[in-house]
């Protein structure tokens, strides 16, 4: 049996509004009480799902944050 189409549909729909809505709130966060950058992540990772760019994006997230962390360890894993 073939999976529904409109279900897919539905379910793309959702990542996408869901997403957005989080990269919005966590915009918001960044100067409102509230975990902003960790929730413009969660949006970002919905995202990637359905976009590259996002992808690409979140990817370069990654980096930095890594980057960053290795600098404050003094680059000691």
């Amino acid at each position: 049996m073939m999976p529904d189409r409109s279900l897919d549909q539905t379910k793309r729909w959702l990542k996408i509004v869901g997403g957005f809505t989080l990269l919005v709130a966590g915009t918001a966060m960044l100067v409102l009480p509230g975990p902003g950058l960790l929730t413009m992540a969660l949006g970002l990772t919905l995202l990637s799902v359905e976009f590259v760019w996002a992808r690409r994006l979140l990817d370069r997230v990654k980096k930095k944050t890594a980057a960053m962390r290795d600098a404050v360890r003094g680059g000691r894993r």
